[in-house]
């Protein structure tokens, strides 16, 4: 129960924090990155004036809301039960905070004549609320069950298939609005979104995956286990020229010890082979702990 309650927590926060994005950086200056709140900023803009009980246009938050709910129950026709009720909580609770930031804040932008600091602070805005969200195994909706849709009977892959739904939006604003500076600032919302969302998912960068060939691998060893306090792995190989065993070292390791134990090896082997990855997420024993992401 505790579990289900943070997870619910969090569908709040993160939704609050994507609407907030939209309403603040990303509508007043109609960009559009895709989905359904593309669209929506799309029509908003669009019938600013047409209807006298919304003088400012259509209100984003009731019309992505009512985009949602059909394209839901379609994709739950076609793919089956996989939208369950914490996506439904997702992407009402989105629709619901962006409606009551309409209501309370307006369409006027936080930041005045500012269009790009608004596409980078948008852009990490609503990565970082989609990020909270997907962490609590749910979704804001949107164009992406198109995508699965697509996916499932063209087979093609569904990242590339999501690309092409939510550039094709972000080209319908350049017709609608006739302007370059739109579509160009929503595909740099559409990067930094990506982006900030891996960021939440996997954190941020900081540790380092090596791999250390050396003749001098019990040196080494006992200086990662000694001086680093750290562990790894003997991997057994063979060299590709000479045919000759080799010891292959693994251990993940910080930036900082990185950088500590490539010195090392630089003064007891210079002939050492070292490859340095970036290790997006550690888990397990010296990190963060397996049983936290279940």
């Amino acid at each position: 129960m505790k579990k289900q309650l943070v997870q619910y927590l969090m569908i709040f926060v993160g939704s609050f924090i994507v609407a907030a994005g939209f309403i603040f950086f990303i509508s007043p200056y109609k960009f559009t990155p895709g989905g359904v709140y593309g669209i929506s900023i799309i029509l908003h803009h669009l019938t600013q004036g047409m209807f006298q009980a919304f003088p400012d246009g259509l209100p984003i938050g009731t019309m992505s809301l009512s985009m949602d709910i059909p394209l839901t129950i379609i994709g739950t026709k076609i793919l089956g039960s996989r939208f369950g009720f914490k996506t439904v909580l997702g992407f009402v609770s989105t629709a619901f905070f962006t409606t009551v930031l309409e209501y309370a804040w307006g369409y006027r932008p936080l930041v005045e004549d500012q269009p790009l600091l608004s596409a980078i602070f948008g852009g990490v805005l609503v990565g970082m609320g989609c990020g909270i969200v997907f962490k609590a195994k749910a979704t804001t909706g949107g164009t992406d069950i198109i995508a699965m849709i697509l996916a499932k009977y063209t087979r093609a892959p569904l990242g590339m298939l999501q690309i092409y739904v939510d550039s094709a939006i972000v080209l319908i604003s350049l017709a609608a609005f006739k302007d370059w500076s739109i579509p160009l600032f929503s595909w740099i919302i559409i990067y930094i979104t990506g982006r900030v969302v891996d960021i939440v998912l996997q954190g941020l960068c900081v540790e380092k995956a090596l791999i250390i060939i050396s003749d001098k691998h019990e040196t080494i060893r006992s200086h990662i286990i000694e001086k680093l306090d750290r562990g790894g792995t003997y991997f057994s190989g063979q060299g590709m020229y000479a045919n000759s065993p080799k010891h292959i070292i693994f251990t993940v390791l910080s930036r900082r010890e990185a950088e500590l134990l490539k010195d090392f090896i630089r003064e007891v082997d210079p002939l050492a082979f070292i490859a340095i990855i970036d290790a997006n997420e550690i888990l397990g024993e010296g990190f963060k702990q397996l049983k936290q992401e279940n």
